[in-house]
């Protein structure tokens, strides 16, 4: 019955998985079709070598080579080597977001490019590529590329290099190739865009359900934990600290709440105690009861 029950919640926690890595891959399409490539800007990754390869081609040969073709024909070798290199879920999980990727980058071609201002594009693209790329890593896999390629250079060649510095050293080659292809004023668009994608990727990794961290001390702590209990209906913990000064045993009381209850919890402490220490921290995402469930 276990058994059953665990591998029902497993199976149910791949397809949840997959569903948004189809969504967050095609949000990044979406936005390297209709925002990026219009406008000539290389914001890293294969895709971005497939915005300047497609221009060049134009230029070359008077045919665009499709982003998509560039993305299935730069990711089957890194696969292949990844392979032999890389192990666990994630490099299954990735393989999918690839390829997906790729029928993704077909199929929004026949999408309509909304922003024909660059500005827009700049904006709408990197929340639209941020919040993409942000599910795809919320679900444990990547889109290939430069993520994998640093992976591989890290795990085979640059073992002493962290592998975000690899991808940072790759990306940084590949925006530089789009500065000499495109110029500069492209170029500080694409930089825009990348800030833009990178704030909306860590709004989607770490939570939107913003919430605040107070954390008192009191000679009162007994007092005023009852009544934070009782009329905010949050727990509150405990934790026991000494003061380096007086070096006395000190009670400090840790207690979360949403941003509304923030004010009504500093007026309790204050009628309580006008002498408590409080101490307010920004929590970016908090799960459990009271807050948000764990996926």
């Amino acid at each position: 019955m276990i058994k059953n029950i665990l591998k029902s919640e497993q199976t149910s926690r791949y397809i949840k998985d997959y569903l948004i890595i189809v969504l967050g891959v095609f949000l990044l399409a979406y936005s390297v079709v209709a925002f990026f490539q219009p406008h000539n800007m290389v914001i890293g990754g294969v895709s971005g070598l497939g915005v300047i390869i497609s221009d060049y081609s134009t230029r070359l040969f008077g045919r665009a080579i499709p982003l998509w073709l560039n993305n299935l024909a730069f990711n089957i070798p890194l696969f292949v080597i990844g392979a032999f290199t890389l192990k666990g879920e994630s490099i299954v999980k990735s393989a999918f977001a690839t390829f997906f990727f790729t029928f993704a980058l077909f199929v929004v071609q026949f999408f309509p490019v909304p922003a024909n201002d660059v500005v827009l594009a700049t904006i709408f693209g990197g929340v639209i590529s941020g919040a993409g790329v942000g599910l795809v890593l919320r679900a444990m896999a990547t889109t290939g590329g430069t993520t994998l390629a640093g992976a591989i250079v890290h795990n085979s060649l640059l073992k002493h290099v962290s592998v975000a510095r690899v991808i940072f050293a790759i990306d940084g080659t590949i925006v530089i190739i789009g500065l000499v292809a495109f110029g500069p004023v492209a170029t500080m668009y694409a930089v825009a865009a990348i800030y833009v994608s990178t704030k909306v990727m860590e709004a989607v990794l770490e939570g939107m359900h913003f919430a605040k961290a107070a954390f008192v001390i009191s000679e009162k702590s007994e007092t005023i934990a009852d009544h934070v209990m009782a009329n905010l209906d949050r727990g509150v913990t405990e934790l026991k600290g000494r003061g380096m000064y007086t070096k006395q045993d000190k009670n400090v009381l840790i207690c979360v709440v949403s941003t509304k209850e923030l004010i009504k919890l500093k007026q309790l402490v204050s009628e309580i105690d006008a002498n408590a220490f409080v101490i307010v921290a920004d929590v970016r995402e908090v799960l459990g009861e009271g807050f948000k469930p764990h996926s």
